[in-house]
C-alpha cells in the first residue's frame, strides 16, 4: 500500500513538470534584446481651437497608460498657456490716461466738498428779548385803550401831534436868546425847552414860569412874563386869548377856572393830554373820565387847543 502511494506521486509530479515546460516563457530582457524599440513620435499640440482627434488604439490592443496620457495633456495646455500670457494685453493707462484720472479725482472731491458746504446747517435768527419794563408799559397802555383805535369816529386828531414815544413840539417866547419852534423828546422839562432855545438872556429874570414841569405837545413857553395874581402859574398856561383856557398849556389852576372842573378832573385832563401827547382838537376832551355830553357841551366854548 505504501509503494502505491510513491507510485502516485512519482506519476503526479512527472505530470506536472509536463505541464510547466511548454509554458514557459523567455527572460524579459532577453525579450527586450530580441525585439527592437518603436521609435516615439515627438508631441506636437495641435492648433488652439481644432477639435483634437482621439489617440487610436496601439496595435497590440491596449490603450496608453493613463498616466501618461494625463502628462501628455497637462503640456499641451501649459504651453498654449504660456503663449496666450504673452498675447494679453498689460492694464497700463499711460501718462494722457492718468492725468485724466487725476483730474477725475479732483472733480469728484469739489462737488463733493460743495455739496457738504451747501447742505451745512444755518443758525436761525434769534429775536431780542423786549424789556420787563417796556412789555409792561405796552400792556397798560392796550388796557387803558390808548392808540388811534381808542378814538372815537367823531374826533379827529391833529397830523402834527406827535406819538407819546416820539417828540413834543413847543414854543419858545420872551426872554430867551432864541425863540422860535422847537422838538424836544418826549417827558422834557420846561427848563430843557428854555436851554434849548438859547437859555434866559443875561440880566433877564425868567419871572414864574415853573422850570420843572413835564412839557406838553403844542405849548407855548412865555419866558420873563409875570403871572396872574390869582393864578400861581406860569405865564404859559394863561388863556392864549378871549378868555378860554388851552388844553395843551394849563395847569390844574387854569382848570379851576373853567365851569364844574375842580381839582381831580382837572388832573384827569393833564393825565390824559400827558399820555396821548397833547390834545389835537377840543372833541378829545370827551374822552377824559367824568366829562359827559352835558359838561362838555359847557366847556367847549371855553378851551381850545
Amino acid at each position: 500500500m505504501t509503494g502505491n502511494r510513491a507510485g502516485e506521486s512519482r506519476a503526479a509530479e512527472t505530470r506536472l513538470r509536463g505541464l510547466i515546460h511548454p509554458m514557459a516563457v523567455e527572460p524579459p530582457a532577453a525579450r527586450i534584446r530580441s525585439s527592437p524599440m518603436k521609435p516615439v513620435a515627438p508631441l506636437t499640440p495641435p492648433p488652439f481651437g481644432v477639435p483634437e482627434p482621439l489617440d487610436e488604439v496601439e496595435s497590440g490592443g491596449r490603450p496608453p497608460p493613463f498616466r501618461n496620457r494625463l502628462v501628455e495633456i497637462v503640456d499641451r495646455w501649459r504651453s498654449r498657456g504660456v503663449k496666450f500670457g504673452d498675447e494679453v494685453p498689460m492694464l497700463d493707462p499711460g501718462r494722457p490716461g492718468l492725468r485724466v484720472l487725476v483730474l477725475v479725482g479732483v472733480l469728484a472731491a469739489a462737488i463733493a466738498g460743495f455739496v457738504v458746504w451747501r447742505t451745512r446747517p444755518v443758525a436761525e435768527p434769534v429775536a431780542a428779548p423786549v424789556p420787563m419794563s417796556m412789555s409792561t408799559g405796552l400792556a397798560s397802555a392796550a388796557a387803558e385803550g390808548v392808540g388811534p383805535e381808542s378814538a372815537p369816529p367823531g374826533s379827529v386828531r391833529s397830523a402834527a401831534s406827535p406819538s407819546p414815544t416820539s417828540s413834543v413840539i413847543v414854543y419858545v417866547t420872551g426872554k430867551v436868546r432864541k425863540p422860535g419852534v422847537l422838538a424836544l423828546p418826549t417827558g422834557s422839562r420846561v427848563v430843557d425847552a428854555v436851554e434849548a432855545a438859547g437859555g434866559v438872556k443875561k440880566g433877564a429874570d425868567p419871572g414864574g414860569v415853573n422850570l420843572a414841569r413835564r412839557l406838553a405837545d403844542g405849548e407855548h413857553i412865555v419866558v420873563g412874563a409875570d403871572t396872574d395874581a390869582g393864578g400861581g402859574g406860569p405865564l404859559a398856561a394863561q388863556p392864549d386869548g378871549g378868555g378860554v383856557v388851552n388844553l395843551n398849556t394849563a395847569t390844574v389852576e387854569q382848570l379851576n377856572t373853567l365851569p364844574g372842573v375842580g381839582d381831580v378832573l382837572a388832573q384827569r385832563i393833564i393825565d390824559f393830554r400827558n399820555a396821548h401827547g397833547g390834545f389835537g382838537s377840543v372833541d378829545q376832551l370827551r374822552q377824559v373820565s367824568g366829562i359827559g355830553e352835558k359838561k362838555f357841551a359847557e366847556l367847549r366854548d371855553k378851551v381850545t387847543v
